[in-house]
């Protein structure tokens, strides 16, 4: 849907890998055990760094976790056709897609609450394997049917994309360059920014990343783990270009939106496509659709999976075990109440994700990326590399980094979707419209998949509140260090030496 700037998302993502490698992945598995909490409290108080952890954790867990469900909404609506305007088992197409995704998420947490560590890692291991040959065969027949030949492939999905040669270009989505109004040129640049710091600083915070370096057997491993993971996903995200490029070519955007306004049905939609030209027709379609359904299910139950254990373990690892019951417990316990947490954790996001249904997948991940990377990353790199950290700064930086960035996301355009001064209306659909309240030519919109209006403007005009909150979670951390006087050298060295060689690992 935004051509040469969507491709960042992928370039975000790959990049982020790095920073996890070289600052984080080895360091977090020598120092802890189950969570991040273990590592930032090692030389602090117990009970505060552990809580503020586990909010942090629960709160990070559920903004990605909205991702998947809205995900697994639009998937299952193209799959059983409920389409806008249309009804379902005499549900109108909005109720059926709320219906669903109420089923689908209870159905993925009831597996994880089942399935545990062990199955929620098979999961992500056959994930891995199919989302990979899934990927290679589409962009094999992306590429059969332009004979392989790049460059018609990119001038036909311009040519269908509605956006003409524009579509090739930057600045169709983000850092456009609006005439006429410098303000709106500059926030528009000032928000790629943004969101390019969420994308690469929001991995190395990301609870799910951080709880599987745990559950290796050495360092060497967590090193050799990240650096397969980096090539694997480097490779998936190459052939984005030919999935994203060959679904606006062979489907065309405005199909893409008349299903989905939130555009996260177009793999699926594009193997369809494909299906028909290659496989035999309406039947072929809808086996190749199938197939690549599957895929992205085992790809979003892998993820909940992950999601759900980490933040579910958060609260009874950090909260009830060690602020609770201040290490007076047992592991058979902490599981149990993790079991309670993850339907606790789980339903919260099914109701979020029922608001949410409108929204863009890969954005509410990149929204997710920039509250990890503004309350957990500076409590983990300040912790491990700075000896004046303390307690206070590691509060202060949690939370300080956190209610930024919510605060921020609850003023932005993905909240309040009325065109400004400096973010000019946009280009509507009839359907947008339709659902706005307003006419097709209304100057009225920025957003038309706002959360809550249509047509108020944003207190804040970034879609993704990275390059402020992220700024605020390392000078919340900073300053609330440096005016405490709590201080222990000894601790601090400890914790270098585990770090570093792995002495006193588990």
């Amino acid at each position: 849907m935004s051509g040469y700037d969507g491709f960042l998302y992928s370039i975000g993502f790959l990049v982020a890998w790095l920073v996890a490698l070289l600052l984080v992945a080895e360091l977090m598995r020598n120092s802890g055990r189950y969570t991040m909490g273990d590592v930032l409290a090692f030389r602090m108080r117990q009970a505060p760094v552990r809580t503020a952890a586990s909010v942090s954790t629960i709160v990070v867990s559920i903004f990605y976790l909205l991702a998947q469900m809205v995900g697994a909404g639009s998937l299952v609506a193209l799959l059983l056709g409920i389409t806008p305007g249309q009804t379902f088992l005499g549900m109108s197409a909005e109720t059926a897609k709320i219906v669903t995704i109420v089923l689908i998420g209870a159905l993925m947490i009831t597996y994880v609450v089942i399935g545990g560590m062990k199955g929620t890692t098979y999961v992500q291991i056959v994930k891995a394997f199919l989302l990979m040959v899934g990927a290679i065969v589409m962009a094999l027949l992306v590429a059969v049917a332009y004979k392989f030949n790049l460059s018609t492939l990119l001038g036909d999905a311009a040519a269908k994309s509605g956006k003409g040669a524009a579509f090739l270009d930057p600045g169709l989505r983000y850092g456009k360059d609006i005439i006429g109004n410098p303000t709106a040129t500059t926030i528009s640049k000032l928000d790629l920014l943004s969101l390019g710091a969420a994308l690469v600083l929001g991995t190395a915070g990301l609870p799910h990343i951080l709880v599987r370096f745990y559950t290796v057997p050495n360092s060497r491993i967590a090193r050799r783990s990240v650096v397969w993971a980096i090539g694997i996903i480097g490779l998936f995200y190459l052939l984005t270009l030919a999935l994203g490029f060959g679904a606006a070519a062979l489907v065309g955007s405005a199909n893409i939106l008349k299903q989905d306004p939130g555009a996260n049905i177009a793999a699926p939609a594009l193997a369809q496509k494909l299906g028909e030209r290659y496989l035999g027709g309406a039947t072929g379609g809808a086996v190749l659709l199938a197939l690549i359904s599957a895929v992205a299910f085992a790809t979003i139950l892998a993820v909940v999976a992950g999601l759900t254990l980490a933040s579910s373990s958060s609260v009874a690892h950090d909260l009830y075990a060690n602020v609770v019951r201040r290490g007076q417990t047992n592991e058979r316990d902490e599981v149990t109440v993790a079991r309670y947490a993850a339907f606790g954790i789980g339903a919260v996001a099914i109701v979020l994700g029922i608001f949410a249904r409108g929204l863009n997948v890969a954005f509410l991940v990149a929204v997710a990326f920039a509250i990890a990377a503004s309350a957990n990353l500076p409590a983990i790199l300040f912790s491990l590399f700075w000896k004046r950290f303390n307690t206070r700064g590691a509060v202060w930086g949690i939370y300080g980094g956190l209610i930024s960035a919510v605060l921020v996301v609850l003023l932005s355009p993905v909240v309040w979707g009325g065109a400004s001064k400096s973010l000019p209306a946009a280009k509507l659909t009839a359907a947008q419209a339709k659902e706005c309240g307003v006419a097709a030519t209304s100057t009225q919109v920025n957003n038309p998949t706002a959360l809550f209006s249509c047509t108020t403007s944003a207190p804040i005009p970034f879609s993704n509140p990275g390059l402020i909150s992220i700024p605020l979670g390392f000078a919340f951390a900073a300053i609330g260090a440096l005016t405490a006087r709590e201080r222990d050298d000894e601790k601090y060295a400890e914790l270098e030496v585990r770090s570093l060689t792995g002495a006193g690992a588990h």
